[in-house]
Parts: structure tokens; sequence; C-alpha cells
């Protein structure tokens, strides 16, 4: 019997299978019970809550021992009030959870478990350790060392490797298919307690968080705390089907609306961020808008539902495809469409060059328009912050972390207007110099006419300047140079 079959055997035992307390028989009538003993259920009728159980703990044994607790040591930039004592970096210490994907050691967690990270540490499931060690593994080390392959901040999702071969692994499952009301088991390390798990149900399959937001999420009751961050949301098959990733709550710890990404989510991150390193998304190129009541009867629409296209970009998908200003979406691929969140969320998991059809109503016909995805202009800013290393990189003398322009860093800044310099990639809020604030994003090429072509460039010829002299930098913002003159503390 699987897990399904006991579980609906317990709702009919727990229905019609156990006796009514005193005065809630059937009817209102009370009938006194007459058989002297325990007020226990009959044995015979506890045989299903024991398969109920017994699958429950085999399924989180199996599963968490693909569990992983990861260790963070990162450095976190001032704040914009100016916090960590006007220091450019203060090292934390923080810890989440992983899913083990392949045997080989590909784990995948939330990007703001590893985020600034410096250096990352996995240890693995206590019955995984154990297991390696009856196979003869005496090489295991806990924990292990482990690097980041990807970040994807817009997901919140992060893919780390260690060298490791013969671990136990998940799979995903198809979050589609996930129903409200359903059993799921959360499993991670919450509050720093190592190989934990709870149960609840699937509160709703498709949350959204955040109006602006394209990101659906899964809700869920199974309790949830910091810690939990990258680990499991498992269905009764133990598919996950889900990555647990923050709670809404007013007191601190969980209250029961916990969230997690959708596993089609996940895998399409995972998969690109371990084969490049990086996600590319789709977008059409259009400003839309949901349709309103008001917004229908104000400009006449010939329906009052659906997505408004109010601009099309020029060169953009849309606008190659045929789409035009004032066409109102309906339908996306054949599936009706009713709000413009709708229609973003589904591009948005699409790989750019996907072919689509959108259904749109243009005066009184209904037509479908053939349109091929482009891909969705990146975050470089937040890309920058992941290339860098937050103690190398530091130039104390400027309060920044700095980039050298590199060709992964002229990939993200293709104009930039020459081809060495300095990419200021975080700043201190309170900067240790006199004069305008340096900001993230720009570029700088030289100091009193002197080029610099690296951070250690910039470092030196900055050391040699004396406190109080004058130090005129020579910057690329937004694709115009100007100069910062700057007086060194």
């Amino acid at each position: 019997m699987n897990l399904r079959a006991v579980w609906r055997s317990v709702l009919a035992l727990t229905i019609v299978g156990f006796p009514l307390t005193a005065g809630q028989a059937s009817g209102g009538a009370s009938h006194p019970q007459t058989d002297a003993g325990p007020a226990v259920p009959r044995p015979e009728k506890m045989d299903v809550l024991k398969q109920f159980s017994s699958s429950f703990e085999e399924l989180s044994q199996r599963s968490g021992r693909a569990v992983v607790q990861i260790f963070v040591r990162s450095y976190s930039t001032a704040g914009d009030e100016g916090e960590n004592n006007g220091q450019l970096l203060t090292a934390e210490n923080s810890s989440g959870s992983g899913i083990i994907l392949t045997a080989d050691g590909y784990i995948l967690t939330n990007a703001h478990v590893v985020k600034n990270a410096h250096a990352v540490k996995v240890q693995l499931n206590v019955r995984a350790e154990a297991e390696a060690r009856e196979l003869g593994d005496r090489t295991l080390k806990r924990p292990l060392a482990g690097h980041i392959v990807g970040v994807d901040r817009d997901s919140d999702l992060a893919v780390i490797k260690i060298d490791k071969t013969n671990l136990p692994y998940l799979s995903f499952g198809n979050s589609d298919e996930l129903k409200q009301g359903e059993i799921v088991l959360a499993l991670g390390n919450p509050l720093g307690l190592d190989n934990s798990v709870s149960m609840g149900v699937v509160s709703a399959v498709s949350r959204q968080v955040k109006p602006d937001d394209p990101m659906v999420y899964i809700q869920t009751d199974a309790p949830i705390n910091p810690g939990n961050s990258g680990g499991p949301l498992l269905d009764t098959d133990g598919r996950v089907i889900g990555i647990n990733t923050f709670i809404l709550t007013q007191s601190g710890g969980s209250e029961g609306i916990g969230f997690a990404i959708p596993s089609n989510i996940a895998k399409d991150v995972y998969t690109q961020l371990r084969t490049q390193g990086h996600v590319h998304r789709s977008q059409l190129g259009i400003v839309a808008e949901t349709i309103t009541p008001a917004m229908a009867d104000g400009l006449s629409l010939e329906t009052d539902h659906g997505v408004i296209v109010s601009d099309v970009s020029p060169d953009g998908a849309a606008a190659h495809g045929g789409l035009k200003a004032d066409d109102i979406v309906v339908g996306l691929n054949g599936k009706p469409v009713t709000s413009l969140h709708q229609l973003e969320a589904n591009v948005y998991r699409m790989t750019p060059g996907t072919k689509i059809t959108i259904r749109v109503q243009r005066g009184a016909e209904q037509l479908d328009v053939p349109i091929v995805t482009e891909e969705q202009e990146g975050a470089q800013l937040d890309a920058l912050a992941d290339m860098m290393d937050p103690v190398q990189n530091v130039v104390p003398q400027l309060g920044i972390v700095g980039l050298n322009i590199t060709k992964e860093v002229l990939a993200l800044m293709p104009e930039l207007r020459r081809p060495s310099g300095v990419v200021v990639a975080a700043r201190q809020a309170s900067a240790p110099y006199s004069g305008p604030a340096l900001q993230v994003g720009d570029v700088v090429y030289g100091v009193n006419r002197q080029v610099v072509t690296s951070v250690a460039a910039l470092k030196q010829v900055l050391q040699n300047l004396k406190p109080g002299a004058p130090a005129v930098l020579t910057v690329e913002r937004e694709g115009r140079l100007l100069y910062v003159p700057l007086e060194l503390d």
C-alpha cells in the first residue's frame, strides 16, 4: 500500500472507524461505553495508522540522506545608514540547507544562503556519512569544502559543488500537478538543528507575494524556520516539489505561512546554473496592463478581461512578431490569459528563443500572433557583485570593492568606453574621503592622469598619495566620462 492509499484509509478510519466521545454519538444521543478498559481503538484498527506513520518515517529517513547543512563565511558591506561601525566589510557566519541532486555532488540551495560568501562548507547528513563509512570510504571529512557554481538572485537559487561521489540524491517532481491540500514534508536544518522534518499541507499552489514580481510560490503550513532555507519541500512520493525559501511572520518564528519555490522553476534555474553558471530569461518587449472594468469602459474595449498592450518596443520580440499597441492579449499557447502577472510569470520561465503563440483581440476579431521570445535585460550590477572577491578586491582608500574589467565583465557591460579599468561593485555608505560619492557601476580609469588597469594598480596609486592630497579620478558613469575630485582622509 503506497502512502497516498494509506492516507485515504486514515481519513476513512477517522470518519467512520473510531468511537465518538460521550455526548458526540450520531444524532446527539449519549451512549456510554459499556466495556471496561483503556479508551483506545481496537488493535486491528490501528494498523492503518501504523502504516501511515511508518511510511512517513521511511520517507523522511530516505530523503533526509540527501539534505545537507551549509555553513557560509561571508562579508557584508555597510548599509545605507552607515552601520558596521564605518567598516567597508563585516565578517558574518551563517547556515542554511541544501539538496543533493546528483551522485557526484551538485547541490541546490537558496541564493541568500550563499550571498557574499567567501568560504562555503557542506556537512552531509549523518545517515549518509555512516553509509559512506560502511562502504569503506575513509576519506570523508566533515564538513566538506564547496564552491559556488552559479547564483540567480531573481529566483533566489544557487548551485554549489562538493568533490564527492556516490552520494544519495533527490529528484524533482512536477509542481504544476500540485494540488491545494496535499500533504508535504519540509526537511532542513531550522535554527541550526540538523536533520529536522516537519509536516503540513499545501495552502496555495501559486501564491504571488509581491504585485510586481513575476515569481510565484507554493504556500505551506509545514513549519519552516530560519535555517530551513534551501531545503526540500517533498510530496508523498519523496520528490522535490519545492525549495523552502522564506516565511511571513510577525513573531520572528514560524506562523504556518511558509513559501517554497516551485520545482518546475527550480529545475530550469538549476539546469542553467549548472551548465552555464547563469540564467537566461525571456521577455516580449512590451508594456502592458491588466484590464480593469474602468479601463474597459473608458477605452471602449471589446472585452473586459485580459491584458492590454500600451506600448511595443520598436526592435523587440513582440514588434517583430506583429504585436501592436492596443492589442488585448487573451491567450498564450492555447491557454487563457487573464492578468499581466499570469502572462509575465509564464514568459519569465521560458528560455530566450522560445516560439510562442499569443492570441490577441484586435478590434472585433481575434487572431494568433507568433512570437520568438528575446532575452531579458540582465541585472548587471547583481551579477557584478557575484563576481567579486570581498577580501582581495577591497580598495580601502575609496571605501569600495572593485572588479577588474575581464571578458566576463565586458559581457555584462559591453558598451564600456575603455577595455581596462576598475568597476565599482560595492561601496561603503560613508566614504573615507571628502568629495562626491562613487556609485555602484562606476568605472575608474585613472587617478591624477595615471592610468589604472586593475584593482592592484588602483590601490598602489592611492597608497603613494599623501593624506589630504587631491585625487582626481577619471570615471565612466552611464556611458559618460567625468572627473571626480576627492581628498583622501
